[in-house]
């Protein structure tokens, strides 16, 4: 092969600039831009030519070379952040951002985030104000707490709780409670991180009382909780109630503080489910501060909410932790969208989108699959669809033993592996996530909006047409 040869074929740079894809490119996205793609893909060339012997495959890539100089071009600006549909039927699906904000709150965000705001601007005094303020008085409203601050999310709020409260003394938790979070976050190495000294105490399936009074020094500075709401214990186990601990904290003039992890404002009994411990019963159990995700169960954006008593609260205000972990005007301006819909607990299950997913039944879910099911197959394609029952789950370390009863579409292809069509799914222009099984791909309802089934069905279309 005459590798010199095809080093000539690659057109200089004068000429590739001007080409007419090549000269549109560099009106719509600047000169330097297209500069500089034209040089890695002239880089590319030249390293497919030292390092492969397929003289034909490369005189093709070097015809096409003002094709491949616009697509890496127009890549650039194409955002890798994207709307996905989530057919998975997990609700808060950690990969795919958790719990999902309605439109209605979207479009609000919009406009009050496109200008400027009174984030921290005291509107009735005409001044400096505190971005807390937006929803304080809402949180402690709906909690029964006395004062309430947000940061960006669960894990700063116990970095910035303990930091505050605990720092240079000792913490006592039970074994049972050291939990670890999504991407390798354990309690002990957040505790060690703030400054506090982590005692455990008991073991992991059984604390007594008596374990957390024996562990109490001179050192102690607070007692902590951690509700295990990422996976159960069963069978023989005891764990020491809040009642207890607050007799014990009181005792000896300590804090009681607990990390509820998702935490959730509503009685989810009301929906068929266990119970779920609420922010409220902590707060009227005597915890004095209480720490909780806003993206888990709330249904909001993320967020570390941190409530409990007004002493604790203004601390944590003042500690300079928080200006590195505070949150920004987004969240700022959801969490109070999203906290003034539970002000009504009817309204909030049908307006929080996690709610209204939980909420959901398999009587409520298969008209709805039915009809996906029917739009898909109106397009003629190259599968048998099918509705059938399925299992949901409430997903993102939240409430780790329920499984929803839900219905699903179910797609086996013809022409193509099941894999194969989830992988088209996933890549098409519209990325839809599935679930596979059985050589079907299976499309949970639970999670997908009804103005997303023309989408689910345009785009099945397109990969099944004529079954390739």
């Amino acid at each position: 092969m005459d590798r010199n040869r095809l080093y000539r074929m690659i057109p200089k740079v004068d000429v590739l600039l001007e080409n007419e894809t090549v000269e549109m490119l560099a009106e719509k996205y600047g000169h330097g831009i297209v500069m500089d793609m034209i040089h890695k893909e002239m880089d590319r060339l030249r390293e497919l030519i030292r390092n492969t012997d397929d003289s034909e495959n490369i005189e093709r890539e070097i015809c096409q070379l003002p094709q491949a100089i616009q697509k890496e071009t127009e890549a650039l600006f194409i955002p890798n952040v994207r709307k996905v549909i989530n057919a998975t039927g997990t609700i808060l699906h950690t990969n795919l951002g958790r719990a999902p904000i309605s439109r209605r709150h979207a479009e609000l965000l919009a406009d009050i985030v496109s200008g400027y705001s009174n984030l921290e601007y005291n509107l009735e005094a005409g001044r400096r104000g505190e971005r807390y303020a937006h929803f304080e008085k809402l949180i402690c409203r709906l909690t029964g707490a006395e004062a309430a601050m947000v940061v960006n999310n669960n894990a700063a709020a116990v970095l910035l709780v303990l930091s505050t409260i605990a720092t240079g003394g000792e913490a006592i938790v039970s074994r049972g409670e050291l939990v670890e979070i999504g991407g390798k976050f354990r309690i002990p190495d957040v505790m060690k991180q703030s400054g506090a000294r982590l005692v455990e105490v008991g073991t992991t399936n059984k604390t007594h009382y008596s374990d957390y009074e024996e562990a109490i020094t001179e050192e102690t500075k607070a007692l902590m909780k951690v509700h295990t709401s990422n996976y159960r214990i069963t069978g023989f186990t005891e764990s020491v109630p809040l009642t207890e601990l607050r007799k014990l904290a009181d005792e000896h003039d300590l804090p009681l503080i607990e990390d509820l992890g998702s935490g959730v404002l509503v009685d989810l009994t009301k929906y068929g489910l266990t119970h779920e411990p609420t922010v409220r019963e902590s707060i009227a159990g005597g915890v004095d501060v209480v720490c909780f995700s806003g993206d888990k169960l709330l249904g909001g954006p993320q967020a570390g909410i941190i409530i409990g008593k007004k002493k604790y609260i203004d601390r944590m205000k003042k500690n300079q932790l928080t200006r590195a972990i505070r949150v920004d005007k987004f969240t700022v301006t959801v969490l109070e969208l999203v906290l003034m819909e539970y002000l009504n607990e009817e309204k909030a299950s049908e307006n929080v989108p996690v709610l209204r997913m939980i909420r959901e039944t398999e009587e409520t879910l298969m008209p709805r699959a039915e009809k996906l099911a029917e739009m898909i197959m109106r397009e003629n394609v190259a599968a048998e669809v099918t509705v059938e029952k399925i299992y949901s789950q409430v997903g993102g370390g939240s409430l780790p033993s329920e499984l929803l009863e839900g219905a699903a579409v179910s797609v086996h292809p013809l022409g193509m592996s099941a894999g194969r069509l989830e992988e088209a799914m996933r890549k098409s222009a519209h990325p839809i996530i599935v679930r596979t099984a059985e050589d079907c791909v299976k499309m949970d309802v639970r999670t997908v909006l009804d103005e997303e089934f023309d989408t689910i069905a345009r785009v099945l279309a397109d990969i099944l047409a004529g079954g390739n």
